[in-house]
């Protein structure tokens, strides 16, 4: 509809014109993409769209939330809440959001960009910010990074980008950020680092306005809270009036795959369905725990489909003490989303979905291989009135649509 020319099927050269000012394409795909050769022959410019949305941050007053958990929520508070102050931001998030007519991009007219910065194959260093704001630090992606230290130096160094005189906001909550802060750590700070002059501007769930932020949100858990905190953190930076913040908080009704609850019949039962993206082990104690406090009186069901066999392989222990420690009534575990072009072969036979329902080994944790035969268990096994959970980054969601209509 908007004048874009749209090719599926085989990526060929032929769809590379020669008119074409500037290519840009996504991490994943391939050096030997025949569209990405035919490019560079035709001496096209090509960019990673971190690349290009890198210049972006450079043209722009950006503000940039990183962390391993709650980048989303927390980029899509603070772009609505730019948005509820009159500054008409542009915003590019990781999700959709309802306010931006489902889209996961709002462009504004004036200078702040406010961006989800993702850590996954380091992509935030092309990034440069005036604002960094930092929710969280745990171990992920170590299929990339290999170890914790080599993912906290990444952000360590991404934090030298920040402007002169700029602002990085952080949870002093979290243990591992207030350690990679220390002088003392022992990870080394990066040389760019100890030059770089920025104030560090703190929020906390001990602080006052978090008793009030719990009681106006609409989306349940204490992770939304500190998310909520993070971004009245940096309107205050802006100089945002806390009433505008506050408002535009209470308003705030949620990202697609973010707790987003609504309802569905699963043969004659009616059920509250919550469609969540969470895939490490803290956020699915997250989840499930927010789950608990909204719902205290009802029967929880959590069907789960962990996604790569690399995150389940590296963090097995922690996938294994989320469920046996989550209180829920039943459990059910379906087959590890493969993630194409991600995978190691070596890792996908030491691990799977069957191995880590036997260690688990928990009466109300059960594996089920496929979500069709995961759905035929639900027919038969759910009572009504139960609130049912889908929860994972694969095609679990949209696979569980296409049972329910079917």
């Amino acid at each position: 509809k908007s004048g874009a020319k749209i090719s599926i099927g085989r990526h060929s050269p032929k769809t590379v014109l020669g008119d074409i000012d500037l290519l840009i394409h996504s991490p994943a795909v391939r050096k030997d993409n025949p569209e990405l050769k035919e490019a560079r022959k035709l001496g096209i410019k090509c960019q990673s769209y971190p690349e290009a949305l890198g210049e972006l941050t450079k043209a722009y007053y950006t503000i940039a939330v990183c962390g391993t958990h709650g980048k989303s929520t927390t980029s899509a508070m603070l772009g609505l809440l730019l948005v509820k102050a009159g500054l008409d931001p542009t915003v590019i998030v990781g999700t959709k959001l309802r306010e931006f007519s489902d889209s996961n991009c709002r462009v504004g007219k004036s200078k702040f960009l406010v961006i989800e910065a993702d850590e996954h194959l380091a992509s935030f260093l092309n990034y440069w910010p005036q604002i960094i704001v930092l929710t969280n630090l745990e171990p992920d992606h170590l299929d990339y990074y290999k170890n914790f230290k080599n993912y906290i130096l990444s952000f360590k160094k991404f934090i030298s980008h920040l402007a002169k005189n700029g602002v990085l906001v952080t949870n002093r909550d979290d243990e591992n950020i207030q350690m990679m802060l220390n002088p003392k750590s022992k990870i080394q700070n990066p040389k760019e680092i100890q030059n770089s002059k920025f104030k560090i501007q703190n929020y906390s769930l001990k602080q006052t306005e978090a008793k009030k932020i719990k009681k106006i949100l609409k989306v349940p858990g204490e992770h939304n809270v500190s998310d909520a905190l993070a971004a009245l953190a940096a309107t205050r930076i802006l100089r945002i009036p806390d009433k505008i913040s506050f408002k535009a908080l209470s308003e705030y009704r949620g990202a697609w795959r973010r707790f987003e609850v609504s309802k569905l019949k699963i043969g004659n039962c009616k059920l509250e369905i919550v469609n969540d993206y969470g895939h490490h082990p803290t956020e699915i104690m997250a989840t499930l725990k927010a789950a608990r406090e909204k719902y205290p009186n009802k029967k929880i069901w959590c069907v789960f489909q962990p996604h790569q066999y690399q995150r389940t392989y590296y963090l097995f222990k922690d996938f294994v003490k989320a469920f046996r420690e989550v209180k829920i009534d039943k459990t059910v575990i379906i087959d590890i989303y493969d993630v194409a072009g991600r995978e190691d072969k070596k890792i996908k036979k030491k691990v799977s979905t069957e191995k880590l329902d036997e260690t688990i080994s928990k009466k109300n944790v059960i594996y089920i291989p496929t979500i069709g035969k995961a759905f035929d268990y639900l027919k038969k096994s759910l009572e009504g009135g139960e609130v049912l959970i889908i929860m994972g980054a694969g095609d679990i969601y949209d696979k569980f649509r296409s049972q329910t209509l079917t």
